[in-house]
């Protein structure tokens, strides 16, 4: 068990993990480099833990101490306590969940080695919006999908955003990075997988017409919201593929057009 220790100066060294949480430049660039991701809340904390990520610190708020008692005392990494307003200080923001943790991060897979056992996965070009990441992320967890592919320029899936958006659901759906983008799809297409890129282009075919839960091994591309797929992209696929629109509407968030799309894919034939 891990005895909590208050601490009561914003400039102590041990809270430097937190330190400047509402800056996404910073973050970005500190936290794949240091090794380290935060998770926030009581549940997102208990899934990274159940998950197997290990723990570098805790940070709380006193009446948070009752209900992460079990994880503290599981714990080995140390367990700072803060009042709200130093917890604002330090972070940048109103931390009303009470409950942070500073996590070691995994080393990435690579896509060949997540690819062998997977029959439906997702590939993400430009996701760069932490939300729309989330979001995929947690229809993917929920829809059967087996993993995520992501282009090198997407958001980074552990960043504290993404994995709150996702309710923790970035530690249930195994990723991989895909480079050099896009010569890198070839590697899905070796391993037996029909790349279908959507689009709302009016040449693209029916989802629902093509049958992707039929197919022995499907990946669905998306793009970012907005551009979508560049055309690069879309020429290496397979096939385009679009999900029929009603009353003048051109097309969905990104978000919103992944779990259509999964559970397209996903559906029992």
């Amino acid at each position: 068990m891990s005895e909590p220790r208050t601490i009561t100066d914003p400039a102590d060294p041990r809270l430097a993990d937190y330190t400047g949480l509402t800056d996404v430049e910073l973050r970005r660039r500190r936290e794949p480099a240091e090794g380290l991701f935060i998770a926030e809340g009581e549940k997102v904390v208990r899934r990274a833990l159940a998950a197997g990520y290990r723990m570098r610190s805790m940070l709380l708020t006193p009446k948070w101490l009752d209900v992460m008692s079990d994880v503290i005392e599981a714990a080995e990494a140390p367990v700072h306590v803060v009042e709200p307003g130093l917890a604002e200080a330090v972070t940048g923001y109103h931390v009303h969940r009470g409950a942070l943790a500073s996590m070691e991060r995994k080393p990435l897979p690579e896509a060949a080695e997540l690819l062998a056992d997977a029959r439906r996965v997702a590939v993400l070009e430009g996701l760069v919006d932490h939300t729309n990441l989330g979001a995929i992320f947690r229809s993917a967890a929920a829809l059967g999908m087996d993993a995520v592919l992501l282009s090198p320029d997407c958001a980074d899936p552990l960043y504290r955003r993404a994995v709150k958006v996702s309710m923790g659901a970035v530690f249930a759906v195994p990723y991989a990075r895909l480079d050099p983008w896009p010569a890198a799809l070839d590697t899905v297409r070796a391993a037996g997988f029909q790349l279908l890129a959507l689009t709302p282009a009016e040449s693209a075919a029916d989802l629902a017409e093509v049958a992707p839960h039929r197919m022995p091994k499907a990946a669905l591309m998306l793009g970012a919201e907005g551009d979508g797929l560049t055309r690069r992209a879309l020429d290496v696929a397979d096939r385009w593929v679009r999900i029929p629109m009603a009353h003048g509407v051109d097309s969905l968030n990104v978000g919103a057009a992944a779990a259509v799309a999964f559970y397209a894919v996903s559906a029992t034939p």
